[in-house]
């Protein structure tokens, strides 16, 4: 949801009097105006921020401290950096976006600071296609077996987008970030998950590109997912689980994160012989069998709402891949089943 000034209510009653004066305080320094601006694009390490506003690294992470003591940032250590973004779900945060969007791109230390921020994408960007070049035969060779992943993502597209909205939006294993853009448009909020820190790097350089709002990356094993149980509407599980020893785990714990009525959409191959994939792509799995998926769904508390085929396309196309839609229990469900067992 755009935020705005012209609606006050929508930061009350979150915001108590204290707060709100907190956090016209926090933004009320250019430094830190510009930094609320400029982390509403994406998030960014304190080497880039400085890059872009072309201040010391200490006087940078004082002002960002300061941000984050407000309630108006969050920092996610990564490996051996730490990002900053805006801090998701806090009405701080959204104060402080409203009050930054009021400052016009024309304005000369906006602008300037827009074509820092540039400069900083495109770098991102060459790095990123130096690592998509090196691992481009083997991404090929595998998509050549199937019938192509513009298929996949409109079928995907399909089955999520219909007259419900996706709303908060969990990627699961996100590698370059291409089903954050193409669900994106169609989400609230989007956020994506991997433990690799390549291909998260890959991602913010094809989202930064993209130019995508409320999309953000996070570092993270799917078994210990960096998120409250109940926090998300929609969850993506794209040509994941056969990559795993632990498949069923993995769906369980995709659950817990879903809201009531939430949907988990899970994209892989049908059961296959090609044994070959193991040592050339690490598969740990040969494909997932419906009977499988439908008794990991259930342990998980979750009913399955759909399903989709998609067969090789000739030539050299060996494998099958098949989606399911899957849903958590809505409220009602859930009352209804506890008066059935008496709880």
């Amino acid at each position: 949801m755009l935020l705005s000034l012209e609606d006050p209510a929508q930061f009350a009653p979150s915001l108590g009097f204290d707060a709100l004066v907190g956090t016209l305080r926090a933004v009320a320094e250019p430094t830190r105006l510009r930094l609320v601006a400029l982390l509403g694009q994406e998030e960014l390490t304190v080497t880039e921020i400085g890059r872009v506003i072309g201040q010391s690294q200490p006087r940078t992470s004082r002002h960002l401290r300061l941000l984050v003591d407000a309630g108006i940032l969050e920092r996610a250590p990564e490996g051996a950096f730490v990002y900053y973004r805006l801090a998701e779900d806090r009405p701080e945060a959204g104060l402080a976006r409203a009050v930054a969007a009021l400052t016009p791109a024309t304005d000369t230390t906006v602008a300037a600071d827009l074509e820092a921020l540039a400069r900083v994408r495109q770098a991102r960007l060459q790095a990123a296609i130096a690592y998509r070049d090196a691992h481009a035969n083997e991404l090929a060779s595998l998509q050549d077996l199937y019938v192509g992943e513009a298929a996949v993502e409109g079928a995907l597209l399909d089955m999520l987008t219909g007259d419900e909205p996706i709303g908060r939006l969990l990627d699961i294993g996100t590698g370059s970030g291409r089903i954050l853009e193409l669900l994106a448009p169609h989400s609230e909020q989007s956020v994506g998950l991997d433990v690799d820190h390549e291909m998260l790097a890959l991602a913010r350089a094809s989202l930064g590109e993209a130019q995508l709002a409320r999309v953000t990356v996070r570092h993270g094993d799917l078994h210990r997912p960096p998120f409250e149980a109940g926090s998300f509407d929609v969850a993506v599980m794209h040509h994941v689980l056969h990559l795993l020893d632990s498949p069923d785990g993995a769906i369980a714990d995709a659950a817990r994160l879903l809201r009531p009525g939430g949907r988990l959409l899970v994209a892989d191959f049908a059961p296959h012989e090609l044994e070959q994939l193991r040592s050339l792509h690490g598969h740990r799995r040969l494909g997932i069998a419906d009977a499988e998926l439908h008794a990991w769904a259930a342990q998980a508390g979750l009913t399955t709402e759909a399903e989709r085929t998609l067969p090789p396309s000739g030539g050299t196309g060996q494998l099958t891949v098949r989606l399911w839609l899957l849903r958590a229990s809505s409220p009602g469900e859930l009352a209804a089943g506890e008066a059935v067992t008496g709880r």
